[in-house]
């Protein structure tokens, strides 16, 4: 019997280590620049600024989770096959990344009065963290596919630069 456990454990192992082995970082780095892009865009908060951006933009991941999940499943997937509940798990799973990358800049928000931050803090603080979090996820995809340290240097390098866009947005935008 401790061999079927076993056995099944090291199965969920096997199927761990190969779903990391296989990562995806595209929706890392794409769910950074979007929450850095729902920071930009929060213009008028209402009563409860931290709350309503915290709230913007974990709900503004997992709509665009719902939108990629959908995309993929009923895009070029369903013209091949219909998607089973396995597929459909999967590719949720492989989307999930566009949420996880919304955390950070959220949890920033919420922690902002710890720092002594006002509302404007901690959008400053969320653009810098979703910016931080694009370059990681790019360097981490980078590293993931075997690039050599240059290469991760260049990738690290061309998403602080689109990052920086972003701010240079955001201070148009707020000047």
């Amino acid at each position: 019997m401790s061999t079927t456990r076993t056995g099944a454990t090291d199965g969920r192992r096997e199927r761990r280590a190969e779903r990391r082995a296989h990562a995806d970082y595209t929706g890392g780095v794409y769910g950074s620049m979007l929450a850095a892009s729902v920071v930009i865009g929060a213009g008028s908060l209402g009563d409860f600024p931290r709350v309503e951006l915290v709230l913007l933009l974990l709900l503004t991941g997992l709509v665009f989770w719902v939108a990629h999940v959908h995309a993929q499943l009923f895009g070029a997937r369903l013209a091949r096959q219909a998607p089973d509940r396995r597929v459909v798990l999967r590719v949720c799973r492989e989307e999930w990344p566009i949420v996880k990358a919304a955390v950070p800049p959220a949890a920033a928000v919420a922690l902002s009065p710890l720092f002594g931050l006002d509302v404007l803090g901690a959008l400053w603080l969320a653009l810098g963290v979703a910016v931080a979090g694009q370059v990681g996820w790019s360097v981490a995809a980078a590293r993931r596919a075997g690039a050599s340290r240059r290469l991760m240097a260049i990738t690290a390098a061309v998403n602080l630069l689109l990052g920086l866009l972003i701010v240079a947005l955001k201070i148009v935008l707020t000047h």
